[in-house]
């Protein structure tokens, strides 16, 4: 069992000994924003915030965030009431296939918590551990970029 804040709301998963925290979040969490990419913290297609740090859910523990608040891309936003980079990736057409961008966000919003005018080198580098292979880097660039100007 293991116990923590997901998307502001208390959580209490059974799940094995040796899971992965993307394990339990899509598994009994039943969560589908968090994916699998590479297993090895490579692609960044399965990165959640972990007490407002961009970390890997694909290797870490699930046992390691007991205690902690965990957001995925599903505690961004609601369809009502999205958030602004939801808002400006839609905007700026920043998807393609769309199977990194759950990670993206999740970095994207920590970037703005702690920097909400980013220059854009600032972007690029909190960016740079994932993968996108669709292209859609300048759009993605740009919307981060939106999304900081429409939180100003």
């Amino acid at each position: 069992m293991v116990s923590f804040s997901l998307n502001g709301h208390p959580v209490t998963l059974e799940v094995p000994e040796e899971a992965t925290l993307l394990q339990a979040l899509r598994g009994p969490a039943g969560l589908s924003g968090p994916r699998f990419g590479c297993g090895t913290e490579q692609c960044g297609a399965c990165m959640v915030l972990v007490d407002g740090t961009p970390r890997c859910a694909c290797t870490l523990a699930a046992g390691a965030v007991t205690g902690r608040a965990v957001v995925t891309v599903e505690g961004l936003g609601t369809p009502e009431a999205p958030h602004p980079l939801q808002s400006a990736f839609l905007a700026e057409q920043a998807g393609q296939c769309g199977y990194c961008l759950s990670g993206i966000l999740v970095s994207a919003a920590a970037l703005l918590a702690r920097d909400p005018a980013p220059e854009e080198a600032a972007i690029r580098t909190a960016l740079e551990p994932h993968l996108c292979r669709c292209g859609s880097h300048n759009r993605i660039l740009r919307a981060v970029s939106r999304a900081a100007a429409e939180m100003a």
